[in-house]
């Protein structure tokens, strides 16, 4: 059998304390489907006395994780600290100078850097792997840039964010408010003390620009992501859409076509009928469309310790086999520069809830606001609140440009009887 793969681990929290497991329990079977050991010889973090379930006996500790780079005792370093830059940025650098292969889960550092980073590895001929950073244990990259390499890809999107899709599943479930589900998402270690990089929808929009780079080969540019989070959904909103038939998710859509890409993050409304409507809790979900392939349908556990360490693992596998294929796909040099849409181009369907007095002529004057825009409603429902008190009115539009429903509500939102703030809500059809 071949010399082992040698491998340095940085970061040993959840996610490196389960690649060091993986590769412990399964370290027969991976040499038997690779053709040679891997082995982990030096790892680095915090705290070199905390139980990780495995023992670091035999591994050479670094309090510096960029030390890693330049040990001639690793072949490959494994990056699982986290953040777009800091010791993370520092160490990949590092690794990627030096001509050190490296598999990282940093979807921030990817997203923000990634082009920088993969002309590194190129020029020094070194491999950067990610498929844990987007989707967890779901072997999405890997999809994109080998299994559907034949197709041309005009769509991808998907659930991208299994604490957003706890929330709102437990929304649905129990009729408790935002705040309520966040707490115990908190609780239980679904949501972070800072929950705000998940429920804005931060950590969605780093995962769409990687993903529509690999699916398009366009170059990665999460600047141009439009993002909104799940904040102001009601469960009010919840119950009025499961009336309609919708249920809502937090998604990331991805679209390209002659004029340019749009990559977009935000609540949907999507139809009971299609299967991503019923992806609930923790799980993620990701759909690519192609032209010879059609609707390709990816799902799974998108985060934790076993389907995180499990993809990234895979990756070591296949630097482990010589698998030296470009990081991103096209190599960077080949990307196309490709216009870059904004929200102002997308044409769709909307949800809208008013909440107004209960007066007459209120429903007269929506409509007519609603008219000089040219949005056309297709259904309305109407809520009373209690005596004296507001009505909120849900409408559903049919298909309008996006600049033109926000001057709508715009305009109704300026209106003597309008209560609160409108809120729309995306209807997407998939």
């Amino acid at each position: 059998m071949s010399q082992p793969l040698r491998i340095g681990v940085a970061g040993l929290g959840t996610v490196g304390a389960g690649v060091l497991q993986i590769l412990d329990r399964h370290a027969a079977l991976i040499a038997h489907r690779c053709g040679r050991p891997i082995q982990v010889t030096a790892v680095s973090a915090r705290h070199a006395s905390r139980d990780r379930g495995v023992s670091l006996d035999g591994m050479k500790w670094y309090d510096d994780p960029v030390g890693l780079a330049s040990d001639p005792n690793v072949d490959v370093v494994a990056e699982l600290i986290g953040g777009s830059d800091g010791p993370a940025a520092d160490l990949v650098k590092a690794a990627l100078a030096a001509g050190k292969s490296v598999v990282t889960a940093n979807k921030a550092l990817i997203a923000r850097q990634g082009p920088g980073l993969a002309e590194m590895a190129a020029a020094n001929g070194a491999a950067l792997r990610f498929e844990a950073a987007v989707a967890g244990g779901i072997p999405i990259i890997k999809s994109l840039s080998e299994g559907l390499a034949g197709n041309r890809l005009s769509r991808i999107y998907g659930i991208l964010n299994g604490t957003c899709n706890y929330i709102l599943t437990e929304m649905e479930e129990t009729g408790r408010a935002f705040e309520d589900v966040l707490a115990e998402a908190q609780q239980l270690g679904y949501a972070e003390a800072d929950p705000s990089f998940d429920v804005d929808g931060i950590d969605a929009a780093h995962k769409l620009a990687i993903l529509t780079s690999v699916a398009f080969g366009t170059e990665l540019d999460f600047a141009s992501v439009f993002v909104e989070g799940i904040r102001r959904i009601t469960p009010h909103d919840i119950e009025f859409a499961a009336e309609l038939g919708y249920r809502i998710k937090l998604i990331g859509i991805a679209t390209c076509t002659d004029t340019g890409v749009l990559q977009r993050v935000h609540p949907c409304l999507v139809s009971l009928d299609t299967a991503i409507a019923h992806v609930n809790g923790v799980f993620n979900a990701v759909v690519a469309e192609g032209d010879f392939v059609g609707q390709t349908v990816y799902q799974g556990r998108g985060a934790g310790a076993g389907p995180t360490a499990s993809a990234v693992v895979a990756d070591l596998v296949d630097i482990a086999r010589g698998n030296t294929h470009p990081v991103l796909s096209p190599p960077v040099a080949a990307m196309r520069d490709t216009r870059r849409l904004d929200m102002d181009s997308n044409e769709g369907r909307f949800y809208v809830r008013l909440t107004v007095l209960d007066r007459p002529g209120v429903i007269a004057e929506v409509a007519s606001a609603l008219r000089d825009e040219s949005v056309s409603m297709e259904e309305l429902l109407q809520r009373p609140k209690g005596s004296g008190q507001p009505v909120s009115v849900v409408m559903t539009t049919h298909e309008v440009a996006e600049d033109k429903m926000m001057r709508a509500l715009a305009r109704i939102a300026k209106l003597p009887f309008t209560a609160e703030k409108p809120e729309a809500i995306r209807i997407e059809t998939f």
